[in-house]
């Protein structure tokens, strides 16, 4: 079985999860240190064995996991914070034991996705998730150029130190003014939700940002969708500049706006040569 445990607060933990801990015959846990910690704080005894299931042994224990649920072992997967498989731990182990026609369930618990999605104050009816932001620049413009007409609200994960350079880049990509939360340390102490543009929030993060992060974007609308030659232009010459192929750049900027990647292309250059002369 898979479950949430508390993002923060032991106090979020549910009676399901107590239970689970103590009468499982196996734990695989991210980290089994944190594992501990947390039945501490819980007050529970975990009751069978406990073992490690983090990224780098996944592939090698989700066979012997998969084989003792198969021999009527009850097996509670847990990662260190949140739902299991939700950009952590856990998809392998569930799609192994769908395959081998085994029963998987799972314990409602805490997710940093939802719980940003409900504090950002942007429309929740349609969401999408998008685990980690790319890391490299090109990667992450090209991303970021796909959410230029997704209508949907946009939920991701950021490391604190990427985090400036990420909203600095989603806002000229979406526009300084496309509404976004950023989420940081929720449920613990120092919870912090920050809501603007995303301009204001790159120049916010600018100063240095600390703790885990999520970061909630609206959804295009149709002013977005309706941009002129000149800004998708734009858009995609800041593809090219981030490494993007030019004429991939063209075609991203492109997607979802009445011009053809032959229009965009054309105004980039005629752009580069109105520069480029004296």
């Amino acid at each position: 079985m898979l479950a949430g445990t508390p993002m923060g607060q032991p106090g979020d933990a549910s009676p399901r999860l107590r239970q689970a801990l103590a009468s499982a015959d196996i734990v695989a846990a991210e980290d089994t240190r944190r594992a501990r910690s947390l039945a501490a704080a819980l007050d529970v005894t975990i009751g069978g064995r406990l073992v490690s299931y983090y990224d780098h042994v996944e592939a090698q224990r989700t066979p012997q996991l998969v084989e003792a649920i198969d021999d009527g072992a009850t097996v509670l997967l847990i990662t260190d914070a949140g739902m299991p498989s939700v950009s952590d731990p856990g998809y392998r182990l569930v799609a192994a034991c769908a395959a081998a026609g085994l029963k998987v369930t799972c314990l409602p618990g805490p997710s940093a996705v939802t719980t940003a999605l409900a504090l950002s104050a942007l429309p929740a009816d349609r969401f999408c998730f998008d685990g980690f932001a790319p890391r490299k620049p090109g990667a992450r413009g090209e991303w970021l150029a796909t959410l230029r007409t997704e209508p949907r609200t946009v939920v991701f994960f950021e490391s604190p130190h990427r985090l400036a350079q990420t909203l600095t880049d989603a806002a000229q990509v979406l526009g300084a003014e496309r509404r976004a939360a950023v989420c940081r340390e929720l449920t613990k102490t120092y919870e912090e939700v920050r809501r603007g543009g995303l301009g204001e929030l790159a120049q916010w993060a600018a100063d240095g940002v600390k703790g885990e992060i999520t970061v909630v974007i609206s959804g295009a609308s149709p002013i977005d969708d309706a941009a002129d030659l000149e800004s998708v232009a734009a858009q995609a010459a800041q593809l090219a500049e981030a490494g993007t192929r030019l004429k991939e750049a063209c075609e991203q900027a492109a997607a979802g706006t009445p011009f053809s990647r032959r229009e965009v292309y054309e105004a980039v250059l005629a752009t580069r040569r109105e520069q480029q002369s004296p």
